[in-house]
């Protein structure tokens, strides 16, 4: 089975927390904090994998969980790092962010290796938070947690030519004859209900790859018939070849196809509409009405597009046709289709952009990333430590804030999950 679009549910590990321990040895009576830090949370990756090429094996497995880091021991001994997690993916494989839509990476190239999720850093032990003054500390800092997300992994073919049009035109027809792809082959629409990917060899210059692209017919930019589910297969395609029915069997017109599925293209991608096509005129072998390819061939001038007239069931004009493709490719650069826009984990000490501070229903609130990393270094019940959670609370200028909004002695303020009483 063919499947190219899943989500799953991915969570890199938490860092270990750090150690409260202090040096205990004979003949040392006042041994200082000794408490090691956590270790890193597993990462995790995403990596290409040249054995597979569908996504199925995610429709059976949604969860996936790096390591979490050991917490930190005694005698300043650091915990061990939890193990990263990589999970192999086709290649030509898109990873999103599912609640942004944000392209978190393009795994296109054959051994590529991205991070997606990293692992919450260990938490430091009661030893980092000695002083001069403070020489017993009684508390460390808990582990951060590591990144969780609902990611969104869609499949987009990595083929140079895309041949594009209405069902039961010839493309199977067509791959079948310039490759080695042994579609299903039928005369009735929908025969090709996943794509198919083929070798152009040698013979008729440089070998491509192509793909046949099916179902998309009018409305398939909506959801309409199969196309909507394919559709992404044709961005990366350098070259289209729209293949239109010139026989007129179908009981439509040449320049009606042509004009159908462009507007299909344009709804999906404005940039996938300016797409370099060739217009692949099929069935001539059974053409009853030569206007039929005249009226085509006037459109095809008039929009500056290469249009050939070719019979896939009996070989004629595909050699020139598959030379031109060869040519025509040559001119055509690879680009990079998909804008990355993944998120780094960065640190600073510029902490204080992490802080809100805030009023509502006479009750001040003070919460952000940063407090809620303090809130987990600190102990309440511990003199030292609340000593330590003053002042960074000071540092962090929150203080300040909350006299600005005008707090008085007596007036709580909810800290995570504490509410904490104000005096002067």
């Amino acid at each position: 089975m063919f499947t190219d679009y899943v989500k799953i549910i991915a969570k890199a590990g938490n860092g270990g927390d750090g150690a409260v321990s202090f040096r205990r040895e004979k003949y040392i009576p006042a041994g200082g904090p000794d408490g090691g830090d956590g270790g890193r949370g597993g990462n995790i990756y995403f990596e290409v994998d040249p054995d597979t090429n569908t996504l199925i094996d995610f429709r059976y497995q949604k969860k996936f969980k790096a390591e979490n880091g050991h917490n930190g021991e005694g005698a300043n001994r650091y915990g061990k790092s939890g193990e990263d997690l990589t999970i192999k993916v086709p290649i030509g494989t898109i990873v999103k962010d599912a609640q942004t839509g944000k392209m978190l990476a393009d795994l296109s190239s054959k051994g590529q290796k991205e991070l997606i999720l990293a692992g919450g850093r260990g938490g430091k032990g009661n030893s980092h938070f000695a002083t001069s003054t403070r020489q017993a500390p009684h508390f460390s800092q808990e582990g951060e947690k590591g990144e969780e997300k609902e990611l969104i992994l869609e499949l987009k073919l990595l083929a140079d030519v895309g041949l594009i049009g209405f069902p039961n035109v010839g493309k199977s027809t067509l791959l079948s004859v310039v490759t080695d792809a042994k579609p299903k082959i039928a005369d009735y629409h929908f025969t090709t209900l996943e794509p198919n990917l083929g070798v152009v060899k040698g013979e008729y210059g440089d070998s491509f790859v192509i793909a046949d692209i099916p179902g998309i017919i009018e409305g398939a930019s909506t959801g309409i018939g199969l196309g909507i589910q394919f559709l992404r297969h044709i961005e990366r395609t350098r070259l289209l070849l729209h293949v239109i029915d010139v026989s007129g069997t179908e009981g439509r017109t040449p320049v009606e196809d042509f004009k159908i599925i462009n507007e299909e293209l344009k709804k999906y991608s404005e940039k996938l509409s300016t797409r370099r096509q060739i217009i692949v005129a099929n069935k001539i072998d059974s053409m009853q009405d030569e206007t039929l390819y005249n009226d085509l061939e006037k459109l095809a001038k008039e929009k500056n597009i290469e249009i050939y007239k070719i019979s896939a069931a009996t070989n004629v004009g595909i050699k020139d046709l598959m030379k031109r493709v060869s040519e025509v490719l040559k001119t055509l650069p690879k680009e990079d289709l998909i804008e990355i826009s993944k998120p780094k984990k960065v640190y600073t000490l510029n902490e204080q952009e992490g802080v809100i501070v805030k009023k509502e229903n006479g009750m001040f609130i003070v919460c952000g990333e940063v407090i809620e990393k303090l809130m987990r270094t600190v102990n309440l019940e511990d003199n030292e430590s609340l000593h330590y959670f003053h002042r960074r609370l000071n540092e962090l200028g929150v203080n300040d804030k909350l006299k600005s909004l005008g707090i008085q002695d007596g007036d709580y303020v909810q800290i995570s999950d504490y509410e904490l009483e104000w005096e002067e």
